[in-house]
């Protein structure tokens, strides 16, 4: 099963991205199989393999998760449609809400 996540940083520091999308094999450990970042100009960058150059592997949390606040108060989720996240990956520019 894939679930795709927002992921809204308020208090991101200039050039990080304010959103923060996910497409999350649940099946595979909450591994993300694409990420997307999104910054204030609305312009994002498709990252096609989030553990490229990691040194530790580490699954997505749940939208539950990351509404509990335990990877901070600047960060709200909530889960997304895979056309959304498709759309936006094949644009290059995101039209939604911060």
């Amino acid at each position: 099963m894939i679930e795709y996540i927002k992921l809204f940083w308020m208090s991101a520091p200039k050039g990080e991205p304010l959103v923060i999308l996910y497409e999350v094999n649940v099946g595979n450990g909450r591994l993300a199989l694409r990420a997307i970042d999104i910054f204030a100009d609305s312009c994002t960058c498709n990252i096609p393999n989030l553990y490229e150059d990691a040194i530790e592997i580490t699954p997505i949390p749940t939208v539950e998760e990351l509404n509990a606040h335990i990877w901070g108060e600047e960060f709200h989720a909530c889960l997304m449609e895979k056309a959304e996240f498709e759309a936006i990956c094949e644009s290059q520019f995101y039209s939604g809400a911060f």
